[in-house]
């Protein structure tokens, strides 16, 4: 573990963390696109092919991690926390779907 990596001991201090990671609303579109391509792979799988099901992580990835290293400027926190990565992802694309993503942020001092 490098010098710089945060550690942290529950998924309650990670989710804080995770949001200041995506604190451009163009890095929470990105993620948000990537996440509606993995919905829409699962059920291209279920109606077509499962090798829709390879994709879905590709194009999840590939968008997310360009709008850290090309808009947002940071590391993903996938490459030091993945599983928690994962799900606050989807906890982040909830909050975007709902349109309480400003409230969750407000109420964590991050907008």
């Amino acid at each position: 573990m490098s010098k710089t990596e945060v550690t942290f001991s529950s998924y309650e201090e990670f989710w804080p963390f995770y949001l200041s990671q995506h604190s451009k609303k163009a890095t929470r579109a990105w993620h948000f696109v990537g996440t509606t391509f993995v919905f829409i792979c699962v059920i291209l799988a279920v109606f077509y092919s499962l090798w829709f099901l390879l994709l879905a992580p590709v194009l999840a990835y590939g968008l997310a991690w360009y709008s850290h290293f090309f808009i947002e400027g940071n590391k993903p926190a996938t490459f030091g926390h993945p599983f928690w990565s994962l799900r606050a992802d989807f906890q982040m694309y909830g909050y975007i779907l709902t349109g309480r993503i400003n409230d969750e942020l407000k109420r964590h001092h991050l907008l």
